[in-house]
């Protein structure tokens, strides 16, 4: 899709998932790149620019959709000519979406490793890194099931236990606010990711600080799957995270309850590193303290510029 239908479709929601969302950037700044119809690179480089605007703001708390859109613009400032320029913009793009995929499937193979024969494990959410190792697990013959939340307000817990069941994985749907009743039949956790800052917090859907919570008090382990590109850079300076904050309703009809009543409807929460026993990566399974050394090592001087530090 072109840069536009991509952003609408990011903010209605109909492109859905850190890594989904990411992609769908990379491929549009693709098609914007390709059928760019001027002939100054000047005029080819304000005009990136607004592309990349409109994306991220489709989804300004997204940083899978920031680090896919530089992934896929690095290189451009210092272009010869145009064609050097689009050159750069789909073989970047490209390169982007390909490893984006590929991680998926890394992180499906380390993760099944943590599974056992037997294990139940929960989900929270639509998360396709955090549902590759179950999967995975499954399609190795291990005996797993699952529970996994509905996920108020847009339950995309539907879309999970969809994948699951047509993965021939025994899942068992709960509703949101069964996680600690639930919790002490459970082994594991394995959720996905939205954010993890450079001090290893997790930022991913509302509820997921519940079930980590509830991990926590029932001695449970707690798995975040996450590639790495849904690590921030910003947070290495102080940057908050912004928790975006959607539409009333999608949570409940204005005329279902009194006028006066507000309504509070967060899409994204925060968990403690403290509660997190490991981040699963492309690159492996690491400490929530090691991501700041990832992170620099990816980034390299490019952070410290998106920092405002050069």
């Amino acid at each position: 899709m072109d840069v536009d239908r991509t952003a609408a479709a990011i903010a209605d929601m109909s492109i859905r998932g850190a890594g989904r969302i990411a992609r769908a950037g990379a491929a549009a700044l693709s098609h914007f790149a390709d059928n760019y119809k001027g002939n100054d690179l000047g005029g080819f480089r304000r005009d990136l620019e607004g592309a990349k605007a409109t994306l991220l703001g489709s989804r300004p708390t997204a940083v899978s959709l920031w680090n896919g859109v530089q992934a896929s613009t690095k290189g451009v400032g210092g272009a010869k000519d145009l064609g050097e320029a689009i050159a750069l913009v789909k073989a970047n793009a490209a390169a982007f979406i390909d490893a984006s995929e590929k991680a998926v499937g890394v992180i499906s193979e380390i993760g099944a490793k943590r599974i056992c024969d037997g294990d139940v494990v929960m989900t929270h959410c639509n998360s396709a890194a955090a549902l590759g190792p179950i999967i995975e697990a499954h399609r190795q013959g291990k005996a797993v099931r699952v529970y996994a939340t509905e996920t108020r307000p847009w339950r995309q817990g539907l879309i999970t236990v969809r994948q699951l069941a047509e993965a021939g994985v025994d899942t068992t749907l709960i509703v949101d606010t069964a996680v600690r009743s639930v919790m002490k039949r459970v082994d594991k956790v394995f959720v996905g990711a939205d954010t993890v800052t450079s001090h290893g917090a997790l930022v991913n859907k509302i509820g997921t600080s519940q079930l980590a919570l509830a991990a926590h008090e029932a001695r449970k382990q707690f798995y975040c799957c996450a590639e790495t590109y849904k690590f921030s850079p910003m947070t290495l300076f102080g940057d908050m995270v912004t928790i975006e904050e959607r539409d009333h309703g999608e949570v409940v009809g204005r005329d279902e309850i009194p006028s006066s009543v507000k309504i509070f409807n967060p899409v994204f929460d925060s968990t403690p590193p403290r509660y997190i026993d490991a981040i699963i990566t492309e690159l492996g399974m690491i400490s929530p303290g090691s991501v700041y050394g990832i992170m620099v090592g990816q980034l390299g001087e490019e952070a410290f510029k998106v920092g405002g530090r050069k």
